[in-house]
Parts: structure tokens; C-alpha cells; sequence
């Protein structure tokens, strides 16, 4: 969220975290793109099995905006196994040519649920972009979080490599240029980067981090069971404590829908800070 004091370009301010006890507390949950080759249904009875509560249901294969029925059906898998879905996992670049589909992007997330939509920021490295492609995909950017909240939605960009929120300066930077109340960003380990770095970057940027995508890999893209870093979540998910995020499970070990479980007690464990080895 944009910590300056005005409202922004969105001109809306962003819906209110929930009262009562349970008010910024960590929801943890799954991003349905770790099993896109499972029926919605399916995804949405072992993520309830593994006792999580929320969902990123993604548009690439589930529910994708121009299907207004597969949206449907997707929502009512969700509302069969008592999962609230968090976010939309869309992939809307803010590139100029895109713009025009966001409403329908919008209109999906509202049929799901959904409390926001996770968009990308542009298609080009911070360090490759031209001035002219940055201010281009901030345009968009702010237009969209203007659409998203006419629909009563947050705005939240992917935290990944060949973005504009490849690093932790160039998501700052762009937070502040986008300057709108309902725009945040998703954070993750940046690949290759040890667990101190990455939690001194999560540290900087933890006012503005809507939810966070969690796995572990290592060394590059080696898919390992989320317990081989625990510490590093643990100390993450420390940081974040008491600020109303979710951290959503993604991609886990083979894609095996059968460790879902231990995946989530392990992140469980963490969110709790409770010692290795306990549940």
C-alpha cells in the first residue's frame, strides 16, 4: 500500500482490514496454479483436506476471465469446501495492449470472491525496460487499479524476475509511481538468493506486501520440501506477523497433490513460529 497520505490515482481508499480477533492474521492458502492440471474441484478439496483456508485461483487454466461459466464453476468449488479466495491470479502484463480486457478481469475476480487481483508489472527486467516502456506500464497500472476499485478490488503485482518488480528498489520505485491506495505487491524469495538477503529485502518492503507466494527452492528452481527452509519462512512470516496477509502455497515438490499436507503443516508451523520438528 502506498504509504504516502493521500488517496492516490485509484482515488478510493483500499476496504479496511477485518475486525474482531481475527485482524491481522496470517490466512494461509494455496495458489491453484500448483495443480493446473487437476480439476478446480479437485484443487479445492485437497487444499481444504490440508485444512487451509484461502485460495489464489489462477486464470491461466481454472478460471479463465473470458469464461464466465468456468468462473462460476470455480466459485462454487470454493464455496463446496469453505474456502474464501483471496486473490485472483491473474496475468495482466499493464502493457498498453492489454488494457481493454482488464474490465472483464475485474468482472472475474468479483464473481469469485475475490479481494483483489495479482497482475504483472510490464514484460521487460527493470534493467532492460525504456523510459518510455516504464511510464507505459505505470499508465496502465494506474488504470487498472482504477477499474479495480470501481469493482472493490486491490491491485497487487507479482514479485518476479523479468518485471518491473525484479528487485526491491524497482518495486519501490514503482509503488510510488503508480501512487494508488489499492495497489501492493505479492512478495517471494528472489531465486538464488540466500535467506538473509531476501528477508533484509521482505524488511524494506513489508508495508506494502499484500500476500506472499511460498516455496522452497534451491539451488535455482530445484523444487524442495518447504521444511528445508523453514527457518526462512519462519523468520518471513515473523516479519509479516499482525499485518493481515496470506501466504499461499506454490508449487510444491512434483506437483504432487499428495504432500499438500505436510507442505501446509510446515507452513502452519511457521506462521505459529513454533520450533522445527512440532506441528
Amino acid at each position: 500500500m502506498n504509504e504516502k497520505s493521500g488517496r492516490g490515482a485509484a482515488g478510493r481508499a483500499p476496504v479496511p482490514p477485518p475486525a474482531g480477533p481475527d485482524a491481522g492474521r496470517t490466512r494461509l492458502g494455496l495458489c491453484s496454479v500448483t495443480y493446473r492440471r487437476l480439476p478446480a474441484i479437485e484443487v479445492a478439496r485437497y487444499a481444504a483436506h490440508a485444512g487451509l483456508e484461502v485460495i489464489e485461483w489462477g486464470a491461466d487454466v481454472h478460471a479463465p476471465a473470458e469464461e464466465p461459466g468456468a468462473v462460476r464453476t470455480v466459485r462454487e468449488a470454493s464455496d463446496r469446501y469453505g474456502l474464501a479466495c483471496c486473490s485472483y491470479g491473474s496475468y495482466f502484463r499493464a502493457t498498453p495492449g492489454e488494457l481493454a480486457g482488464f474490465p472483464a478481469v475485474a468482472r472475474a475476480a468479483t464473481l469469485l470472491g475475490a479481494e483483489r487481483v495479482r497482475v504483472w508489472a510490464g514484460a521487460t527486467g527493470s534493467r532492460y525496460a525504456l523510459p518510455e516502456q516504464r511510464h507505459a506500464t505505470v499508465r496502465c497500472l494506474r488504470e487498472a487499479a482504477r477499474i479495480a476499485a470501481d469493482h472493490g478490488l486491490g491491485l497487487a503485482t507479482e514479485f518476479h524476475g523479468g518485471t518491473l518488480t525484479d528487485s526491491l528498489a524497482s518495486t519501490v520505485r514503482l509503488l510510488d509511481e503508480v501512487d494508488a491506495d489499492n495497489v501492493r505487491t505479492y512478495w517471494q524469495p528472489p531465486l538464488d538468493t540466500p535467506d538473509e538477503e531476501a528477508l533484509a529485502g521482505l524488511a524494506e518492503l513489508v508495508d506494502r506486501v499484500a500476500a506472499v507466494h511460498a516455496f522452497s527452492w534451491w539451488p535455482g528452481n530445484t523444487r524442495l520440501p518447504l521444511a528445508d527452509r523453514e527457518g526462512l519462512w519462519s523468520a518471513a512470516l515473523g516479519l509479516l506477523a499482525g499485518r493481515g496477509v496470506e501466504a499461499l502455497l506454490e508449487f510444491v515438490p512434483g506437483d504432487d497433490p499428495a504432500v499438500l499436507t505436510r507442505e501446509a503443516a510446515t507452513l502452519r508451523r511457521a506462521a505459529a513460529r513454533t520450533p522445527p520438528g512440532r506441528t
